[in-house]
C-alpha cells in the first residue's frame, strides 16, 4: 500500500523478533524516508493491532546513506546474516522472514552462503 502512494525500491529486508534492517532505493531527487516510516507504522499497526494500547514501533529510525557498491553490499551481508548473529538459525536461508532467497534468485548469493560470518562484517554491529 505505501509503496504504490510513495514510491521506492526495496533491495534487502529482514524482519526479526524486535526489529527490521532494510535497504531503499528511493525515487531521484526524493529522501523523504520518515514519511514512507511513519506511514508503513501506520499501516502494519492497523493491521495487526487495531485494539492496541502499547507501541509495536519505536520511535525512531537510523538511516545510513549508502556511499558505494562495498557499502551497500557490506549492509546487504549483514541484513541478511542478522538472523544468524542474533543466534536464530544456523544460515540465512533457514530464515523465512528476510530478501535472502530473492536475492540468491538475482545471483547475489550462493543458497549456502553465510555459514560463517562473512569477513566483511566483522565487528559491524547496527543492533
Amino acid at each position: 500500500m505505501v509503496m504504490k502512494d510513495r514510491p521506492f525500491a526495496m533491495d534487502a529486508i529482514v524482519v526479526l523478533p524486535d526489529h527490521l534492517h532494510c535497504i531503499w532505493k528511493l525515487p531521484e531527487g526524493d529522501d523523504d524516508y520518515s514519511g514512507r516510516w511513519r506511514e508503513i507504522k501506520k499501516y502494519v499497526t492497523g493491521r495487526i493491532r487495531k485494539d492496541a494500547k502499547e507501541k509495536i514501533w519505536q520511535p525512531r529510525f537510523w538511516e545510513h546513506y549508502l556511499r558505494d557498491m562495498d557499502d551497500w553490499r557490506r549492509h546487504m551481508d549483514y541484513i541478511h546474516y542478522n538472523p544468524v548473529k542474533h543466534g536464530l538459525v544456523d544460515t540465512p536461508g533457514d530464515w523465512a522472514h528476510s530478501s535472502f532467497h530473492k536475492a540468491v534468485g538475482k545471483g547475489w548469493y550462493e543458497p549456502d552462503w553465510g555459514g560463517s560470518c562473512p569477513e566483511n562484517i566483522r565487528g559491524m554491529d547496527l543492533v
